[in-house]
């Protein structure tokens, strides 16, 4: 990715998608080139957590609700020490932000960070074609940066894909922190970041959990020397086809009869652990308002997504795996996409979405109290 930080608010850019359609419109944030896979989020709020979440490493995002950056840009709000989206697409930005936390403007931030966008696109049209086409490469050109399509085209199709990126490490933390307990010391966990967004240590601390944060690298060993009373394994970007040493990880882990919990890259690793394949879905899911069912209550959760890729187990019935008896937990009511496993021999379960939920919706924070439970239960 080249960039420039120079003003963009009338610089020409062009979107251009590997099969060929292009949308043009003006820069927006950093003006220059990039490259990744073209995703749509659905999400009417939170612009911030999604660019600031990891698991959005090399993918260039692409906003339905049509007015972006109302809100401005805080200092509070961020999920992690940057912005990993590629480039950012949306169609109308805020001229002048509104909000008493506002501290700079969006443009300003993407500038600042060297994150290249483009506005002024019909994305209305862009998502449809996505949905229709499936998610692909695509590059964001603007400034000098816009030579003829053709050669532009032949740049988006030299990009790499998102299946086979094995992206983890790349996001992940290098050094091992501590997030320690709000209030009384209850829990100890060891948690494996794989693109952590930090709203989710903060809702285990906030339940009495100390997390010790250990990098994407971290071995059994590692992990055990903190004495966990339970283990966690975080999103993060990426093919899970690619994770072994998560996977690795993750079996010893099953073997040791720790309470585990994952969430989404955390639910496909639990699903490569016991056994089952994964896929790569047409548009994948991303945004804050997706239908879940929980199979065990019956009750329909409102969801925060964001994966590309889900696990391959069957729906209707329990599946023996080295592990014992296992089964879905949970499932998109969209698609029938699995959302979540569960073990019934062992103290183990995972989500495909984010009950962590910074910027809403809140209907699965419950799945930390469930966490909590199973060390309880561990405990005792």
């Amino acid at each position: 990715m080249t960039t420039s930080t120079r003003g963009a608010t009338k610089v020409p850019a062009v979107l251009v998608l590997e099969d060929g359609r292009s949308f043009r419109g003006r820069a927006y944030g950093a003006v220059g080139e990039t490259f990744g896979e073209a995703v749509f989020s659905t999400g009417m709020t939170g612009y911030q957590e999604t660019l600031t979440d990891p698991s959005y490493h090399r993918q260039v995002v692409v906003m339905t609700a049509p007015h972006i950056g109302n809100t401005g840009v805080n200092d509070e709000d961020p999920e992690s020490r940057k912005i990993w989206v590629s480039g950012y697409v949306v169609r109308d930005p805020a001229r002048i932000p509104s909000n008493w936390r506002s501290v700079r403007t969006l443009d300003d931030e993407l500038r600042a960070q060297g994150v290249v966008g483009i506005s002024g696109v019909d994305t209305r049209a862009l998502t449809r074609h996505l949905r229709e086409r499936g998610a692909m490469r695509v590059g964001i050109f603007s400034g000098d940066a816009l030579p003829d399509e053709g050669t532009l085209l032949a740049k988006v199709r030299q990009a790499p894909e998102m299946k086979g990126a094995n992206l983890s490490a790349e996001v992940a933390t290098e050094e091992a922190y501590v997030v320690p307990a709000i209030g009384t010391k209850k829990f100890t966990v060891a948690a494996i970041d794989l693109g952590i967004k930090g709203m989710t240590p903060h809702r285990m601390a906030e339940r009495g959990i100390e997390v010790h944060v250990l990098p994407a690298t971290a071995t059994v060993e590692d992990i055990y020397a903190v004495q966990p009373d339970g283990v966690f394994f975080s999103n993060g970007p990426g093919d899970p086809a690619t994770a072994e040493h998560p996977v690795a990880l993750m079996q010893a882990v099953l073997e040791r009869q720790t309470p585990l919990f994952g969430i989404c890259f955390g639910n496909q690793i639990l699903g490569r652990a016991l056994g089952f394949g994964t896929f790569k879905l047409k548009y994948g899911h991303r945004g804050i308002n997706q239908p879940v069912q929980d199979r065990v209550t019956g009750k329909v959760e409102v969801t925060a997504h964001n994966h590309g890729f889900a696990v391959d187990a069957p729906l209707d019935k329990v599946s023996d795996t080295p592990y014992g008896r296992a089964e879905v937990s949970h499932v998109c009511l969209n698609d029938n996409v699995v959302e979540g496993l569960q073990l019934l021999d062992r103290p183990a379960f995972s989500v495909q979405y984010h009950p962590e939920a910074a910027a809403g919706p809140h209907d699965a924070a419950y799945l930390f109290d469930r966490f909590v439970s199973l060390m309880e239960g561990q405990r005792a």
